[in-house]
This record gives C-alpha cells, sequence and structure tokens, in this order.
C-alpha cells in the first residue's frame, strides 16, 4: 500500500526529516557527482534528493506514482513532477540516462512491472540507483517515518531482484544510523552516528542504496532463443518432407 504524499511531505517538513535527507542525499551524491548534461528520471517521492540535479541535469523530471500522489516541487520554478503509472511511465524507450528509485519499490504491487519499464526508459548502459529500507535496520521497525512503511528488503533480496530482472549490481551503500527519533540529542549528533554506524554497524543502516546498469544484451538473448527454438522445430518438420 502506498503512502501519501502528504505524509511524505509532512515527515521530511520535521527535524528528523531534514537529518534523513541530509545523510540519504549525500550519499546519492557520491553515486553520482555530476549530471552535466545528462537526462535524468526519479520515480516514487524524490524532491528532497534532486536539489543539486536540478540545477545540472538537462532534463529533468520526478515521476510520481498515483496511488500515492503528486505535489508541485517549487512555486518559484517551473513544475517537473508528473503523476503517472508506475507501470507505464510517461517517456520514450531509451530516453534518459540515470535513474533514481526512492519511496517506491517498496509500495508498489508490481515491482517487476515498474523496474522493466525503468528498464526501458534507460539508455543503453544506463545507470540506475534505487532505495529502500533495510529489513535489519532500526528505521523499518519506527511506525511514524516512511520507512518502515511497506516491504522491507535485505541486500541479497535486492540483488537478486534486480538480478531477475535484467540489470546488473554495481555498488552497494548505507544510510541512516541515527536513531529514528526526534530527540535533539540525536539530532545534533547525526553526523557521528552515520559515521560511526558506516564504519562498525553497517547491517543496521535504515536505507540501503544500491547503483546497478541496465542490461543492453538481455533482450536480444532471449529474442536469439525463441528464434532458435523455431529454427529447431521448422528443421524437424522439414525432415520426413526431405524422406
Amino acid at each position: 500500500m502506498w503512502c501519501d504524499v502528504i505524509d511524505l511531505r509532512d515527515f521530511y517538513a520535521t527535524r528528523l526529516g531534514h537529518v534523513a535527507r541530509r545523510m540519504i542525499r549525500r550519499r546519492i551524491r557520491e553515486f553520482w557527482p555530476d549530471m552535466k548534461g545528462k537526462n535524468m528520471m526519479a520515480l516514487g517521492y524524490p524532491t528532497p534528493y534532486l536539489r543539486y540535479y536540478r540545477e545540472e541535469a538537462q532534463r529533468l523530471v520526478a515521476l510520481m506514482p498515483a496511488e500515492q500522489g503528486a505535489l508541485s516541487w517549487s512555486q518559484t520554478t517551473p513544475n517537473i513532477a508528473v503523476l503517472t503509472e508506475e507501470i507505464q511511465l510517461p517517456l520514450a524507450d531509451k530516453s534518459v540516462d540515470f535513474a533514481l528509485v526512492v519511496h517506491s519499490l517498496e509500495f508498489t504491487s508490481h515491482p517487476r512491472e515498474m523496474i522493466r519499464e525503468v528498464w526501458r526508459v534507460l539508455a543503453d548502459g544506463g545507470r540506475l540507483l534505487i532505495i529502500v529500507p533495510n529489513r535489519s535496520g532500526l528505521w523499518s521497525r519506527r511506525d511514524k517515518t516512511p520507512f518502515s512503511k511497506g516491504h522491507t528488503y535485505s541486500l541479497s533480496q535486492l540483488t537478486q531482484f534486480l538480478q531477475e530482472n535484467t540489470f546488473t549490481p554495481l555498488r552497494v551503500e548505507h544510510a541512516l544510523y541515527i536513531p529514528p527519533s526526534q530527540s535533539r540529542i540525536f539530532l545534533s549528533t547525526a553526523t557521528a552516528w552515520e559515521k560511526m554506524g558506516h564504519q562498525w554497524f553497517r547491517n543496521l543502516s535504515g536505507v540501503l542504496l544500491l547503483e546497478a546498469s541496465k542490461q543492453i544484451y538481455a533482450g536480444s538473448v532471449v529474442k536469439d532463443l525463441a528464434w532458435e527454438g523455431k529454427l529447431q522445430l521448422a528443421r524437424k518438420l522439414v525432415v520426413p518432407l526431405n524422406n
């Protein structure tokens, strides 16, 4: 079941939401430090993490699923948020270079169809960065954050899911080690929590970030196998006629 867009907005307006945004955005930036001249799409509720890319990317669109709802990103700049079905993205084949998926995979009832749509719109060799709640982290047990909603993932589950859907996992990172509390003590020491957790307790992170590349050969392999099967069948039918 999708988290309502108003609930997501309200969470990121809290002090804890500000910390979560800062810590996750920092990790995203490590994956993709420069988006100049690139086309980028983001699916789910990605706007808290697109601050730098809005200024850098050649084209950028934030796709918000219909069951979640959509909010205009900014009242002072042109809107780039679009309401859509997550399994029918309004983009052309191979039209984007980078795809960010956040607050999406854990909620959708059609994960395979959704990720295949992402595969469709990615250019050959394009990059996907997917962010999901970590099943073993503290944040998945705190009801008052969006990271406790929907389906949580272990690293092995997420890796297998992407491999089964024609993506090649490349690199994994972790974020959110601060306890999911509005306590000023915890919030003021968030950076220290992040450094300590990243060094000693990676399995307890609040979220997993996994980058993957599009397998450009997957579709052609399936077609080749199908063609080979038809060719073998044709040979079997022709042999008796030649006898």
